[in-house]
């Protein structure tokens, strides 16, 4: 994520800034990548916290309304659940703006998103043509880390859960093309296998014994879908940690410049190669606070082939190319 420049004096803003060091009042413009401090502001600023900028005063902005389904407010916490995920929704977003996705140059279909509150049972997260449901409760951190430690992930955001559950829907954007499934089938495997049968054996048995040598994490060995899902997860995640190294002015010898900008380089092994050097820097430095690991992921020969061929299709799909 890029670090931005104060519209209306010295300073710098970063992404979630509702307002300057001095209190002026700023909102995100997706389309132009910056801080304006001028009005409409999005109808969401005083509900939720949301500083991206309408298309007129009292519309949604352009992340904001492409939620369908709003939590029920009378559930605990819901509100601030949903403020919460919205925010990682707006950086997802964002991100994958950088290649286009769903910016005016982008003539395909938007997500959908309902937002819904846990009362006495979970809420399933996924997608499904074109609708990605996001349980905002995943926002409570305590919540969060104990689904964590259940289902043995070593890694639980929301920002994660966004990029994995809209990869499903870019997915299905992508199968709409003949030479995506084609090429998609031959990375990854059949995607008609039975899911519902597929993730039963995943929850039974467990992941295969060499799944690390094949896939990027245990959850990615149940289906084709969820290899492509967290495949793509983790191609966001890379992509953006090496861009936000940058955008707070660090260096590294591995860095092919100062001013790289790792969304757009077209060489899918050199970003990748950059970013996992990159990645280890960093875990190193969280060690020293007894944090845990930032990505605490290895790059097999076979998930760097596949990270390669998502950043591939992301880097032209939206434009059709």
């Amino acid at each position: 994520m890029r670090v931005f420049a104060n519209p209306v004096g010295a300073g710098s803003l970063w992404f979630d800034n509702l307002t300057t060091a001095q209190g002026t009042p700023v909102a995100y413009d997706p389309q132009a990548r910056a801080f304006l401090a001028t009005p409409p502001f999005c109808v969401n600023r005083e509900v939720i916290g949301c500083n991206w900028i309408a298309p007129e005063q009292g519309a949604f902005c352009r992340s904001c309304a492409m939620t369908a389904l709003a939590p029920d407010p009378s559930i605990a916490d819901a509100i601030p659940n949903w403020a919460l995920t919205e925010a990682a929704k707006r950086w997802a977003l964002d991100n994958l703006g950088r290649w286009h996705w769903f910016r005016p140059e982008d003539p395909g279909t938007r997500p959908v998103f309902h937002m819904l509150a846990e009362g006495a049972t979970p809420v399933p997260m996924g997608h499904a043509q074109g609708v990605v449901t996001i349980s905002v409760n995943e926002a409570d951190p305590v919540l969060r880390t104990t689904r964590r430690q259940a289902l043995h992930e070593p890694y639980r955001t929301m920002i994660g859960h966004m990029r994995h559950e809209i990869a499903h829907m870019l997915w299905w954007r992508l199968s709409l093309r003949e030479d995506f499934l084609a090429a998609f089938r031959a990375m990854f495997g059949d995607e008609r296998d039975d899911y519902p049968a597929a993730l039963q054996r995943h929850y039974q048995n467990g992941p295969p014994a060499d799944w690390d040598r094949r896939f990027l994490t245990t959850y990615a060995s149940a289906h084709p879908h969820e290899d492509w899902a967290e495949t793509t997860a983790h191609l966001l995640h890379l992509t953006d940690i090496t861009d936000s190294f940058v955008a707070a002015g660090l260096t590294a010898a591995d860095l092919p410049s100062p001013r790289w900008d790792p969304y757009a380089e077209p060489d899918a092994e050199r970003l990748i190669r950059v970013a996992a050097s990159l990645t280890v820097a960093v875990n190193h430095v969280n060690r020293a606070m007894g944090l845990s690991d930032l990505y605490p992921f290895v790059l097999s020969d076979a998930a760097r082939r596949k990270l390669a061929f998502v950043h591939d299709w992301l880097r032209r799909g939206a434009q059709g190319l």
